[in-house]
Protein backbone atom coordinates (compact mmCIF):
# COMPACT_ATOMS: atom_id res chain seq x y z
CA UNK A 1 0.00 0.00 0.00
CA UNK A 2 3.04 2.35 1.19
CA UNK A 3 5.04 1.53 -2.46
CA UNK A 4 1.32 2.38 -4.07
CA UNK A 5 0.60 5.70 -2.18
CA UNK A 6 4.46 7.09 -2.94
CA UNK A 7 4.08 5.96 -6.54
CA UNK A 8 0.85 7.79 -7.22
CA UNK A 9 2.50 11.22 -5.06
CA UNK A 10 4.56 11.33 -7.50
CA UNK A 11 2.82 10.88 -10.07
CA UNK A 12 0.37 13.50 -9.47
CA UNK A 13 3.27 15.71 -8.77
CA UNK A 14 5.16 14.59 -11.97
CA UNK A 15 1.82 14.46 -14.15
CA UNK A 16 0.98 18.36 -13.01
CA UNK A 17 3.93 19.72 -15.49
CA UNK A 18 2.96 18.47 -18.17
CA UNK A 19 -0.66 18.89 -17.71
CA UNK A 20 -0.11 22.49 -17.40
CA UNK A 21 2.39 22.75 -20.43
CA UNK A 22 -0.59 20.65 -22.58
CA UNK A 23 -3.43 23.05 -21.42
CA UNK A 24 -1.69 25.62 -22.72
CA UNK A 25 -0.52 23.63 -25.89
CA UNK A 26 -4.78 23.14 -26.03
CA UNK A 27 -5.55 26.99 -26.43
CA UNK A 28 -3.50 27.02 -29.35
CA UNK A 29 -3.82 24.53 -31.40
CA UNK A 30 -7.89 24.66 -30.33
CA UNK A 31 -7.35 27.85 -32.65
CA UNK A 32 -5.27 26.47 -35.16
CA UNK A 33 -1.54 26.73 -34.05
CA UNK A 34 0.85 24.51 -33.41
CA UNK A 35 3.47 26.02 -31.38
CA UNK A 36 6.43 23.13 -31.23
CA UNK A 37 8.06 26.05 -28.33
CA UNK A 38 6.62 24.88 -25.16
CA UNK A 39 10.29 23.38 -24.42
CA UNK A 40 11.93 26.21 -24.86
CA UNK A 41 8.82 27.93 -22.91
CA UNK A 42 9.48 25.73 -20.16
CA UNK A 43 12.80 26.45 -19.93
CA UNK A 44 12.51 30.56 -19.60
CA UNK A 45 9.24 29.91 -17.26
CA UNK A 46 11.62 27.55 -15.12
CA UNK A 47 14.94 29.70 -14.69
CA UNK A 48 12.29 32.62 -14.31
CA UNK A 49 10.85 31.19 -11.67
CA UNK A 50 14.11 30.49 -10.03
CA UNK A 51 15.66 33.64 -10.08
CA UNK A 52 12.33 35.76 -9.27
CA UNK A 53 12.58 34.06 -5.64
CA UNK A 54 15.93 34.26 -5.29
CA UNK A 55 15.09 38.14 -5.85
CA UNK A 56 11.90 37.65 -3.38
CA UNK A 57 11.09 34.42 -1.97
CA UNK A 58 7.86 33.85 -2.69
CA UNK A 59 6.51 31.10 -4.94
CA UNK A 60 3.78 33.32 -5.84
CA UNK A 61 5.63 35.77 -7.14
CA UNK A 62 8.55 33.70 -9.04
CA UNK A 63 5.31 31.41 -10.57
CA UNK A 64 3.78 35.17 -11.87
CA UNK A 65 7.07 36.25 -13.43
CA UNK A 66 7.23 33.20 -15.32
CA UNK A 67 3.36 33.49 -16.58
CA UNK A 68 4.60 37.67 -17.66
CA UNK A 69 7.81 35.67 -19.51
CA UNK A 70 5.66 33.46 -21.45
CA UNK A 71 3.12 36.35 -22.12
CA UNK A 72 5.77 38.57 -23.76
CA UNK A 73 7.67 35.24 -25.69
CA UNK A 74 3.80 34.37 -26.65
CA UNK A 75 3.24 37.54 -27.59
CA UNK A 76 6.14 37.43 -29.94
CA UNK A 77 5.51 33.83 -31.19
CA UNK A 78 1.69 35.09 -32.23
CA UNK A 79 3.00 38.06 -34.09
CA UNK A 80 5.06 35.99 -36.31
CA UNK A 81 2.76 32.89 -36.89
CA UNK A 82 -0.23 35.31 -36.96
CA UNK A 83 -0.27 38.14 -37.71
CA UNK A 84 3.07 38.05 -40.15
CA UNK A 85 1.60 34.27 -41.06
CA UNK A 86 5.21 32.82 -40.68
CA UNK A 87 5.54 29.32 -40.87
CA UNK A 88 4.39 27.75 -37.07
CA UNK A 89 6.60 24.52 -37.33
CA UNK A 90 9.71 26.36 -38.19
CA UNK A 91 8.71 29.31 -35.36
CA UNK A 92 7.76 27.01 -33.51
CA UNK A 93 11.36 25.54 -33.34
CA UNK A 94 13.00 28.36 -33.01
CA UNK A 95 11.13 29.24 -30.19
CA UNK A 96 12.51 26.26 -28.90
CA UNK A 97 16.56 26.61 -29.47
CA UNK A 98 15.64 30.19 -28.33
CA UNK A 99 14.22 29.86 -24.90
CA UNK A 100 16.39 26.95 -23.93
CA UNK A 101 19.92 28.82 -24.75
CA UNK A 102 18.48 32.19 -23.08
CA UNK A 103 17.25 29.91 -20.28
CA UNK A 104 20.78 28.16 -20.11
CA UNK A 105 22.88 31.31 -20.49
CA UNK A 106 20.78 33.36 -18.08
CA UNK A 107 20.48 30.66 -15.10
CA UNK A 108 24.59 29.87 -15.52
CA UNK A 109 25.17 31.46 -11.54
CA UNK A 110 21.41 29.88 -10.52
CA UNK A 111 22.48 26.15 -11.59
CA UNK A 112 21.85 23.65 -8.50
CA UNK A 113 21.32 26.16 -6.26
CA UNK A 114 17.84 25.34 -4.27
CA UNK A 115 14.93 27.18 -4.69
CA UNK A 116 15.18 30.25 -1.72
CA UNK A 117 10.90 29.62 -1.58
CA UNK A 118 8.75 26.83 -2.59
CA UNK A 119 4.99 25.85 -3.06
CA UNK A 120 4.20 23.83 0.42
CA UNK A 121 1.45 21.27 0.88
CA UNK A 122 -2.24 21.91 1.75
CA UNK A 123 -3.96 19.36 3.28
CA UNK A 124 -7.26 18.75 2.98
CA UNK A 125 -9.12 17.88 6.00
CA UNK A 126 -10.42 14.18 5.96
CA UNK A 127 -9.78 13.03 2.35
CA UNK A 128 -6.06 13.39 3.26
CA UNK A 129 -6.93 10.42 5.09
CA UNK A 130 -8.02 8.20 2.96
CA UNK A 131 -6.43 5.10 2.23
CA UNK A 132 -4.09 5.20 -0.74
CA UNK A 133 -5.36 8.00 -2.88
CA UNK A 134 -5.81 10.23 0.48
CA UNK A 135 -1.97 11.13 0.35
CA UNK A 136 -1.77 11.61 -3.14
CA UNK A 137 -4.49 13.56 -4.23
CA UNK A 138 -5.55 15.70 -1.23
CA UNK A 139 -2.13 16.72 -0.15
CA UNK A 140 -0.53 18.66 -2.59
CA UNK A 141 0.35 22.33 -3.39
CA UNK A 142 -1.98 24.70 -4.60
CA UNK A 143 -1.10 24.63 -8.12
CA UNK A 144 -1.62 20.96 -8.18
CA UNK A 145 -5.72 21.45 -7.34
CA UNK A 146 -5.59 24.36 -9.87
CA UNK A 147 -4.00 21.85 -12.73
CA UNK A 148 -5.76 19.26 -12.15
CA UNK A 149 -9.41 20.77 -11.29
CA UNK A 150 -10.17 24.57 -11.81
CA UNK A 151 -7.74 25.11 -15.14
CA UNK A 152 -9.09 22.21 -16.96
CA UNK A 153 -12.72 23.08 -16.02
CA UNK A 154 -12.60 27.08 -16.93
CA UNK A 155 -11.73 25.86 -20.23
CA UNK A 156 -13.93 23.13 -20.57
CA UNK A 157 -16.43 25.50 -20.14
CA UNK A 158 -15.61 28.45 -22.15
CA UNK A 159 -14.79 26.19 -25.14
CA UNK A 160 -17.61 24.01 -24.92
CA UNK A 161 -20.46 26.05 -23.00
CA UNK A 162 -20.72 29.22 -24.39
CA UNK A 163 -20.73 31.33 -27.66
CA UNK A 164 -17.56 32.36 -26.93
CA UNK A 165 -16.09 28.99 -27.35
CA UNK A 166 -18.15 28.24 -29.89
CA UNK A 167 -16.28 31.08 -31.92
CA UNK A 168 -12.69 30.13 -30.53
CA UNK A 169 -13.67 26.58 -31.80
CA UNK A 170 -14.78 27.55 -35.07
CA UNK A 171 -11.43 29.81 -36.10
CA UNK A 172 -9.53 26.58 -35.32
CA UNK A 173 -12.16 24.52 -37.86
CA UNK A 174 -12.00 27.30 -40.59
CA UNK A 175 -11.08 30.37 -40.01
CA UNK A 176 -12.53 31.56 -43.66
CA UNK A 177 -15.73 30.84 -42.30
CA UNK A 178 -15.38 32.28 -39.10
CA UNK A 179 -14.34 35.43 -40.77
CA UNK A 180 -17.35 36.03 -42.69
CA UNK A 181 -19.75 35.27 -39.58
CA UNK A 182 -17.65 38.55 -38.28
CA UNK A 183 -15.59 36.44 -35.72
CA UNK A 184 -12.16 38.19 -35.29
CA UNK A 185 -9.95 35.21 -36.25
CA UNK A 186 -6.64 37.07 -36.13
CA UNK A 187 -7.50 38.97 -32.75
CA UNK A 188 -8.66 35.47 -30.97
CA UNK A 189 -5.44 33.49 -32.29
CA UNK A 190 -3.45 36.14 -31.02
CA UNK A 191 -5.17 36.16 -27.89
CA UNK A 192 -5.23 32.22 -26.78
CA UNK A 193 -1.52 31.59 -29.13
CA UNK A 194 -0.08 34.17 -26.13
CA UNK A 195 -2.52 32.87 -23.20
CA UNK A 196 -1.54 29.78 -24.04
CA UNK A 197 2.56 30.14 -24.05
CA UNK A 198 1.68 31.60 -20.59
CA UNK A 199 1.13 27.96 -19.38
CA UNK A 200 3.72 26.80 -20.76
CA UNK A 201 6.13 29.30 -19.21
CA UNK A 202 4.21 28.26 -15.83
CA UNK A 203 4.92 24.87 -16.57
CA UNK A 204 8.99 25.41 -15.85
CA UNK A 205 8.27 27.51 -13.34
CA UNK A 206 5.75 24.35 -11.59
CA UNK A 207 8.74 22.70 -12.60
CA UNK A 208 11.54 24.39 -10.38
CA UNK A 209 9.36 25.71 -7.47
CA UNK A 210 7.08 22.79 -6.59
CA UNK A 211 8.24 19.23 -8.45
CA UNK A 212 12.19 19.62 -8.75
CA UNK A 213 12.75 22.54 -6.24
CA UNK A 214 16.18 23.92 -8.23
CA UNK A 215 17.71 24.78 -11.45
CA UNK A 216 20.14 23.09 -13.66
CA UNK A 217 20.59 22.93 -17.13
CA UNK A 218 18.59 20.41 -19.09
CA UNK A 219 15.87 20.25 -16.07
CA UNK A 220 12.67 20.55 -18.50
CA UNK A 221 14.62 16.45 -20.38
CA UNK A 222 11.82 16.96 -23.14
CA UNK A 223 8.45 17.54 -21.08
CA UNK A 224 7.42 19.88 -23.41
CA UNK A 225 7.74 17.81 -26.13
CA UNK A 226 5.73 15.10 -24.40
CA UNK A 227 3.32 17.62 -23.24
CA UNK A 228 2.90 18.74 -27.51
CA UNK A 229 2.16 14.84 -28.33
CA UNK A 230 0.00 14.64 -25.18
CA UNK A 231 -2.64 17.25 -26.72
CA UNK A 232 -3.30 14.07 -29.81
CA UNK A 233 -3.38 11.87 -27.22
CA UNK A 234 -6.05 13.44 -25.18
CA UNK A 235 -8.23 14.36 -28.36
CA UNK A 236 -7.70 18.47 -27.96
CA UNK A 237 -9.85 18.08 -24.88
CA UNK A 238 -8.89 20.06 -21.64
CA UNK A 239 -9.20 17.16 -19.18
CA UNK A 240 -8.27 14.33 -21.34
CA UNK A 241 -4.84 16.37 -21.61
CA UNK A 242 -4.91 16.05 -17.51
CA UNK A 243 -5.65 12.48 -17.63
CA UNK A 244 -3.27 11.71 -20.44
CA UNK A 245 -0.83 13.92 -18.10
CA UNK A 246 -1.24 12.19 -15.08
CA UNK A 247 -0.55 8.34 -16.48
CA UNK A 248 2.51 9.38 -17.96
CA UNK A 249 3.16 10.72 -14.41
CA UNK A 250 2.67 7.86 -13.05
CA UNK A 251 4.82 5.96 -15.80
CA UNK A 252 7.06 8.72 -14.80
CA UNK A 253 6.99 7.79 -10.96
CA UNK A 254 7.20 4.22 -11.56
CA UNK A 255 10.62 5.09 -13.21
CA UNK A 256 12.04 6.55 -10.53
CA UNK A 257 10.63 4.14 -7.36
CA UNK A 258 12.41 1.61 -9.59
CA UNK A 259 15.94 3.27 -9.23
CA UNK A 260 15.50 3.83 -6.03
CA UNK A 261 14.43 0.74 -4.64
CA UNK A 262 17.19 -0.63 -7.24
CA UNK A 263 15.10 -2.79 -9.31
CA UNK A 264 16.53 -5.37 -11.49
CA UNK A 265 16.22 -3.26 -14.58
CA UNK A 266 18.83 -0.69 -16.09
CA UNK A 267 18.18 2.47 -14.70
CA UNK A 268 18.78 3.58 -18.54
CA UNK A 269 15.75 1.68 -19.51
CA UNK A 270 13.55 3.31 -16.55
CA UNK A 271 14.87 6.63 -17.68
CA UNK A 272 13.14 6.11 -20.90
CA UNK A 273 10.11 4.91 -19.86
CA UNK A 274 7.81 8.72 -20.13
CA UNK A 275 9.05 8.87 -23.64
CA UNK A 276 8.30 5.24 -25.00
CA UNK A 277 5.39 5.82 -23.08
CA UNK A 278 4.63 8.87 -25.44
CA UNK A 279 5.49 6.69 -28.57
CA UNK A 280 2.92 4.14 -27.32
CA UNK A 281 0.13 6.26 -26.62
CA UNK A 282 1.11 7.85 -30.29
CA UNK A 283 0.88 4.39 -32.10
CA UNK A 284 -1.74 1.86 -29.89
CA UNK A 285 -4.78 4.06 -30.17
CA UNK A 286 -4.37 4.09 -33.89
CA UNK A 287 -4.63 0.70 -34.18
CA UNK A 288 -7.06 -0.24 -31.37
CA UNK A 289 -9.49 2.49 -30.92
CA UNK A 290 -10.11 3.33 -34.49
CA UNK A 291 -13.93 5.16 -33.66
CA UNK A 292 -11.70 6.79 -31.12
CA UNK A 293 -9.37 8.38 -32.86
CA UNK A 294 -11.79 9.08 -35.67
CA UNK A 295 -13.98 11.34 -32.88
CA UNK A 296 -10.78 13.11 -31.46
CA UNK A 297 -9.29 14.26 -34.59
CA UNK A 298 -7.53 18.07 -34.72
CA UNK A 299 -9.21 21.06 -36.13
CA UNK A 300 -9.37 21.46 -39.49
CA UNK A 301 -7.59 24.80 -39.68
CA UNK A 302 -4.70 23.36 -37.35
CA UNK A 303 -1.23 24.44 -39.12
CA UNK A 304 -2.97 26.38 -41.51
CA UNK A 305 -2.33 30.25 -41.93
CA UNK A 306 -5.07 33.17 -42.19
CA UNK A 307 -5.14 34.66 -44.96
CA UNK A 308 -8.37 37.21 -45.78
CA UNK A 309 -7.89 37.88 -49.03
CA UNK A 310 -8.23 33.88 -50.09
CA UNK A 311 -11.78 33.59 -48.37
Amino acid sequence: MELITGILTTAVLAGGVLALAALGEVLAERVGVFNLGVEGLMALGGVTGIIAVTLYPNPFFGFAMALLVGLGFGALFALATVVFRANQVLCGLALTMLGSGLAVTIGKGYSGMPAKATFEKIIVPYLSDLPILGRAFFSQNILVYLIYLIIPAVISFVLFRTRHGMNVRAVGENPAAADSAGIPVTLIRFCYVTIGAALGAGAGAYLTLAFVPSWSDGVVAGRGWIAVALVIFAGYRPFGAVFGALLFGVITAIGYVGQARNWPISPTFLSMLPYLGTMLAMILPVFLWRRLRLGFTAPAGLGVPFFRDER
